[in-house]
């Protein structure tokens, strides 16, 4: 689905061993909290996105980053999409 693209799209740009929150992500792709959610399960079953729950003081947080698998997708899809465009650049 283009969203769970545009998902995988907006982690990948993550350096190696950062995160994001789960409303900077929301904020970005503006989609709804329930929508995002529902992509980020299929995701997560998938293996291309690690979700780490944690507490911020008393405030629950939600933490997404792109998994080694994710990364080599999301890598391995952007390398198919440049040759069938035919360059290199």
């Amino acid at each position: 689905a283009a969203a769970r693209l545009r998902i995988t799209a907006t982690l990948a740009t993550l350096a190696e061993g950062d995160r994001m929150s789960f409303p900077r992500l929301q904020e970005l792709l503006g989609m709804t909290a329930g929508n995002l959610s529902t992509h980020l399960r299929k995701l997560e079953d998938a293996g291309y996105v690690d979700v780490d729950k944690t507490f911020q003081g008393r405030s629950p947080v939600t933490y997404l980053t792109l998994s080694p698998t994710g990364r080599r997708a999301f890598e391995d899809y952007t390398a198919q999409l440049r040759s069938l465009l035919g360059g290199n650049s």
